[in-house]
C-alpha cells in the first residue's frame, strides 16, 4: 500500500510538473501573441535603419526560441515552490513579460520609438533582476535567461539607433 501511494505521488508530481511546464511556456508565448498583434508594416519599412539591423526573417526564430527558453526557466523556478519562496522571482518574470509585450505596442502600434526605448530600458533592468532571482533558486534557470538579456541588449541598441535616425 505504501509503495502504491509513493507511485501515485510520483505520477501526480510528474503530471503536475508537465502541466506546469506547459503553463509557463504557454504564458511566455501568450506575451508573444499580444506583442505580435502589432506588426511592423509599411511604417517600419520606411524607417531609416542602421547597417547592423538584422534582416526581418531573423526575428521570428530568435524570439520563438527565447520565449520557449524563458518559459522553461520560469518552470524550473516554479518547481522550487515547495523548498523556497519563489513568488517574488516569478512576479519579476511576469513583469518582464508585460514590459516585453508593451514594447511592441509602443513601437509598432503607436510608433513611439523613444517611449519604446524607455520601455526597453525598464525591461532590461527587470530581466536582469529576474536573472539574479532565478539564479538564486536554480542557477540553470538564471542561465536560461542570459540569451534573452543579451538579445534585449541588442534590441535596445537597435531601438536607440532607430530613434536617433528617425526621431
Amino acid at each position: 500500500m505504501e509503495a502504491q501511494a509513493h507511485v501515485e505521488l510520483t505520477t501526480r508530481y510528474t503530471l503536475s510538473s508537465w502541466v506546469g511546464l506547459f503553463f509557463w511556456v504557454a504564458l511566455s508565448f501568450a506575451a508573444a501573441g499580444v506583442g505580435s498583434r502589432f506588426s511592423p508594416g509599411d511604417w517600419y519599412a520606411h524607417l531609416a535603419r542602421p547597417a547592423f539591423n538584422p534582416p526581418a526573417w531573423v526575428f521570428a526564430p530568435v524570439w520563438t526560441l527565447l520565449y520557449l527558453v524563458m518559459g522553461i526557466a520560469a518552470w524550473l523556478v516554479w518547481q522550487e515552490r515547495g523548498k523556497a519562496r519563489v513568488a517574488p522571482a516569478l512576479t519579476l518574470f511576469l513583469v518582464q513579460l508585460a514590459l516585453n509585450a508593451a514594447w511592441s505596442w509602443l513601437f509598432f502600434g503607436l510608433h513611439r520609438i523613444g517611449w519604446a526605448l524607455v520601455d526597453l530600458a525598464a525591461l532590461w533592468l527587470v530581466i536582469g533582476a529576474t536573472f539574479l532571482a532565478f539564479w538564486a533558486h536554480r542557477p540553470l534557470a538564471g542561465l536560461l535567461m542570459a540569451p534573452y538579456l543579451l538579445w534585449v541588449s541588442f534590441a535596445a541598441l537597435l531601438n536607440f539607433y532607430l530613434w536617433r535616425l528617425n526621431g
